[in-house]
């Protein structure tokens, strides 16, 4: 198999984690962080525009996973890829959103 199909796998796996935090807080009413929002990536867009980027995130991801080589879910290397780039974005999500969710830095033990 080509390398570059490890690449679009790696890819849509990111892009299907990202729609996760934007379809629950689409589905639940909330409102969250978009590349959208002013300013990008740290104001708050509304729910129905995270709906819409939860989806975009959703088509994108497969489009990448299924329409590019044979994907297979037998094969480590294809499964690896995709689960290698879901982890890196949920790395980078806990991190990037946590700064304005308190993610960050764990609670202190009430005495």
């Amino acid at each position: 198999m080509h390398w570059s199909y490890y690449i679009a796998y790696f890819f849509g796996g990111a892009l299907l984690t990202n729609a996760i935090p934007h379809l629950v807080s689409g589905l639940t009413g909330r409102s969250f962080q978009t590349p959208f929002a002013k300013p990008p990536g740290k104001g708050l867009s509304s729910s129905t525009v995270n709906a819409l980027w939860g989806w975009f995130n959703v088509i994108a991801g497969y489009l990448l996973v299924f329409h590019v080589g044979t994907f297979n879910l037998h094969s480590l290397a294809d499964v690896g890829a995709l689960l290698g780039g879901g982890f890196l974005m949920s790395l980078h999500a806990a991190r990037h959103f946590g700064q304005f969710h308190g993610g960050t830095t764990p609670l202190k033990p009430s005495a």
